[in-house]
């Protein structure tokens, strides 16, 4: 276990953006959890936080794709870019199973980007409790975009709401038969909606039917209006636009992370650190005299 003194060093050592040790603080976070936020407050005192974009979408809408091209654009305005791709874990070993990062091979080598893959731990708001903890850390080595690639398997991941600034939902002409199911839940957390791959057929129309949802949903949104674009990121179509936007929500985000953000974080780490220590205690249970024993000393 690193001393205290190796993990302040780290913190400033990424305060200096050094990639290393930033990826060295992240594998840190990731194995002590919120002990490791309660020991260094600085990782709460970051100079100022990065603009987090979220990306989500069901799979095969080209999210990897995307956020390759995103990157290229981004760091084309000098911006750097972190970005955190989440994974499905593997059930086994409780790691990510890595998705398709060959998209950001182009940018491995690049000083002003910074990719870390991360399994969801089982989450089933698509992110584990190290996501918000990570990001503590990208906010200390201050980058100027944080893109989060999301699961996004359908309704249930919508955690992102609690971590990103502003989430980007991508969708592809083959998602329009579903768009109905999703409408409760991703749909509706929408900033931007993206129609990718929109050389394909149905494409107009899918893109018409976000209008007519948004147009009939006015009402219901609380700050502004989504917004819609087209994309097909394999020919740089629509990425510029993009870009745009995201420029634009940068701009006008608050400085400060709201009382529900910080709240669903809270709860994120404590829930984590709970289930940590619980899956630790069931290890007492060998039978059933002592699996009854096991409920009369945690239930009340």
């Amino acid at each position: 276990m690193p001393q205290a003194t190796d993990i302040k060093s780290l913190i400033e050592q990424t305060a200096k953006q050094s990639p290393t040790a930033l990826a060295r603080l992240l594998t840190q976070l990731e194995r002590r959890g919120v002990h490791l936020l309660l020991d260094e407050p600085q990782l709460l005192q970051a100079p100022r936080q990065c603009f987090r974009l979220g990306i989500t979408g069901p799979p095969g809408a080209g999210k990897s794709t995307l956020i390759g091209r995103l990157v290229q654009h981004l760091r084309a305005q000098n911006l750097t870019v972190g970005v955190i791709a989440v994974d499905p874990s593997s059930p086994f070993s409780k790691g990510a199973i890595l998705g398709d990062r060959i998209r950001y091979a182009d940018h491995f080598a690049d000083p002003g980007v910074f990719i870390r893959s991360l399994g969801t731990r089982g989450s089933l708001g698509g992110l584990s409790a190290s996501a918000y903890l990570m990001l503590r850390a990208y906010d200390i080595y201050g980058f100027d975009v944080v893109l989060i690639e999301t699961v996004g398997v359908g309704q249930t991941e919508l955690e992102i709401i609690n971590v990103a600034d502003r989430i980007a939902v991508t969708l592809v002409p083959e998602s329009g038969d579903s768009i109905q199911a999703m409408k409760a839940g991703l749909l509706e957390i929408a900033d931007i909606y993206v129609v990718n791959k929109s050389d394909r057929p149905g494409a107009a129309t899918l893109k018409n039917e976000i209008e007519q949802s948004v147009a009939l949903g006015q009402s219901l949104y609380q700050t502004a209006i989504p917004e819609i674009i087209s994309t097909v990121a394999t020919e740089d179509k629509g990425l510029e636009d993009f870009v745009a936007i995201i420029n634009k929500m940068k701009a006008s985000r608050p400085e400060d992370q709201s009382k529900d953000q910080l709240q669903a974080e809270a709860r994120a780490l404590l829930s984590a650190h709970y289930d940590t220590d619980l899956k630790s205690k069931l290890d007492q249970i060998v039978d059933a005299s002592t699996y009854q024993a096991f409920l009369k000393s945690h239930v009340s």
